[in-house]
């Protein structure tokens, strides 16, 4: 494996944003960007070996100094919904910035959250370490947080990225990787087609623009159950603008397990994501407005689907939930795999 830099521009306070790009011995690629700790792009091959883009970017800075629908971004300091847009620790609560007037959540962070810091980078081998310093009250988030996301793409065909932070207060955390993936092609259309297993018996029953209520909904037999593999597309229609939703993974928080399997018919190409997480989020990409990504590749609605490996949205107000609180002397540690292959 291989990671090479090279300048991708600055913001628009003047830091330098680079690129690096990952490369193992089967042609495989990832390249991130240290804005956002970002993967802008990933190319993998179909059955015939072709080789070719399919995770939605953009291939200059200047759209995601725009504002993007979280392309590839880290997202953080919390990831999801957090509702009212306050929690409390130790009966202290902590007000955050209001993401939806309509619906009052707080959203992936803020206003500038991860997604939108330049990170410090590091090529440490084989792997790209990328670290930032999230201030005390940045965002409304108590303490400051140290935060290293690192990203390495093995021999085995495996993206693994691993999310490690501390904290010199009590404060809250759920961080997450939000690529966007089409294994028929960036810019291919939508990916209703794609035959999709996720491990989960139960998902996060939600209302108010996807708020989780706080009840376990079970999956056998309604528009949510991919228990057994099926395309996105087959009752799509059932669930109205489209699945956005929180899987409640089997296994336990911590430890490594599959979280779902995607399969394109048409290329071959299928991927697995494993995680330490509890929970995985299904979208896919409703809210999406028509857009020029990479290459002048034309993104419209659907055209791609994200499974973000995470926390319970709303965790802090939800004391069932797993809990998301990080104390000092505490380290939050966990890591998401993605493995690729080519199916005849």
């Amino acid at each position: 494996m291989s990671i090479t830099l090279q300048p991708f521009g600055q913001t628009l306070d003047g830091q330098t944003v680079e690129l690096f790009t990952l490369t193992n011995t089967h042609g495989l690629s990832a390249r991130v960007i240290n804005y956002g700790a970002t993967l802008i792009s990933f190319r993998a091959p179909d059955r015939d070996g072709q080789l070719d883009e399919i995770t939605l970017g953009f291939d200059s800075l200047e759209p995601y100094l725009a504002g993007h629908p979280f392309f590839g971004s880290t997202v953080g300091r919390y990831a999801n919904r957090i509702d009212g847009a306050r929690f409390a620790i130790d009966g202290v609560e902590y007000p955050l910035a209001v993401a939806d007037e309509t619906h009052g959540w707080h959203l992936h962070g803020g206003v500038n959250g991860f997604d939108k810091a330049v990170w410090d980078a590091n090529i440490d081998g084989n792997t790209l370490a990328l670290h930032y310093l999230s201030r005390d009250g940045e965002e409304g988030y108590p303490g400051n947080l140290d935060t290293t996301v690192t990203y390495a793409l093995t021999d085995d065909n495996e993206l693994i990225m691993t999310f490690a932070a501390t904290t010199d207060r009590p404060t809250v955390l759920n961080l997450t990787n939000h690529a966007y993936w089409n294994l028929a092609g960036a810019g291919s259309g939508d990916v209703f087609g794609h035959i999709v297993r996720i491990h989960a018996d139960q998902y996060l029953a939600s209302h108010r623009g996807g708020l989780p209520t706080g009840e376990f909904g079970d999956v056998a037999g309604g528009p949510m159950d991919f228990s057994a593999p099926r395309a996105i597309g087959d009752r799509v229609e059932e669930v109205a603008p489209g699945y956005d939703h929180c899987y409640v993974l089997r296994g336990s928080a911590g430890e490594m397990k599959l979280a779902a399997s995607v399969y394109e018919p048409t290329t071959g190409r299928a991927m697995d994501v494993h995680t330490t997480q509890p929970g995985v989020q299904l979208y896919i990409s409703s809210y999406l407005d028509r857009t020029r990504g990479a290459a002048g590749r034309v993104i419209d609605r659907y055209g791609g689907l994200c499974l973000e490996a995470q926390h319970f949205p709303d965790s802090p107000n939800q004391p069932h939930f797993p809990s998301t609180l990080l104390r000092p002397g505490e380290t939050y540690h966990h890591e998401t795999r993605h493995r690729f292959a080519a199916l005849s």
